[in-house]
């Protein structure tokens, strides 16, 4: 029997599902303060969509959040139960006051909120997917070093995710048989899970929200994509698929390179798509240097060879 209990580490990245390119670039990269790391397009398909990443320096794992603006496609995405409905970032508990003068100074309006032991600013990105900068006092993750939020503020990364569901056991079963979760806290209509090690950048959260309309998973405008965890190598990524496929989970996808890892999807129970990942070793310098990273477009394999019909579908995009 193989042992999966400790596989699933920790986040890698969070993907959404956005508006407008120029919109999403520069509420993470001058709202947020996120490096803009990559900029290509969506592997799948034959219509071309920006993908865009954030994060760190180096991009490193569980500091990434990255975009697929979908307005220029017109699709909207469908909110409600059965979807991953926040994204938490980790900030420094002293740079609460700071956040607060921020959001303030870009016209953002914020609740202050108190969830499960953590103080917490919520707000809306532009698109209306919901945020929350969670206060963590001991984040050893290295947040920007050079964009417009000082370090000593700067967000570190993904801190968690709040998964809305209609069936808390449900989900509770899948994280704990399929994807090493260990139940840590509950309050009220909130269960919290924690993977690896535990802490900021391993939390997923469920609240059992089953008054809601059931939500959409397709491609579209104003909702959470998929949460990606990183696992050790392509042996774990192999057990992870082949566990899920054993206790029931058969419509697991088969591997697919995403240019800078590879993934394997699952749709879990409470409806949130997970993706297990593993990092290639060049990371994002595989197609551009690290003094250049995040400059530049950087064509997909499936439009290799047609750049000049991407940026001219694509919608504009500045990047000062």
């Amino acid at each position: 029997m193989t042992d999966t209990s400790t596989a699933i580490e920790r986040h890698h990245h969070i993907t959404l599902c956005v508006g407008g390119a120029q919109e999403d670039y520069d509420f993470h990269t001058k709202v947020l303060g996120l490096k803009s790391v990559k900029k290509t397009a969506l592997y799948d398909g034959d219509v071309p969509i920006y993908h865009l990443y954030y994060g760190n320096d180096h991009g490193d794992e569980s500091t990434l959040v990255t975009s697929f603006p979908m307005r220029q496609s017109g699709r909207m995405g469908r909110r409600g139960t059965n979807q991953t409905r926040v994204l938490m970032l980790s900030i420094p508990e002293t740079a609460m006051g700071y956040w607060r003068d921020r959001l303030r100074a870009h016209d953002f309006e914020f609740e202050e909120r108190e969830v499960l032991g953590e103080k917490r600013l919520a707000f809306t990105h532009p698109c209306g997917i919901e945020y929350e900068l969670a206060g963590v006092a001991d984040d050893d993750r290295t947040p920007y070093s050079s964009g417009p939020v000082p370090p000593e503020f700067g967000i570190h990364g993904t801190h968690g995710i709040t998964v809305s569901v209609r069936d808390l056991a449900l989900s509770a079963d899948f994280m704990a048989e399929g994807w090493s979760g260990r139940l840590t806290q509950e309050e009220g209509k909130h269960a919290r899970f924690e993977v690896g090690s535990g802490g900021t950048g391993r939390i997923v959260d469920f609240v059992a929200e089953p008054e809601l309309d059931q939500a959409g998973w397709m491609y579209g405008e104003g909702i959470v994509h998929h949460t990606a965890f990183q696992v050790a190598d392509y042996d774990v990524q192999t057990k992870v698929k082949a566990h899920l496929e054993g206790i029931g989970f058969t419509d697991v996808s088969e591997r697919k390179d995403r240019g800078y890892f590879e993934s394997i999807y699952v749709r879990t129970p409470g409806g949130a798509l997970f993706e297990a990942t593993v990092s290639k070793p060049q990371g994002f310098t595989i197609d551009e240097p690290y003094e250049q990273l995040g400059k530049g477009f950087q064509v997909p394999p499936q439009f290799e060879g047609q750049r000049e019909f991407l940026m001219s579908y694509l919608e504009p995009l500045s990047y000062s």
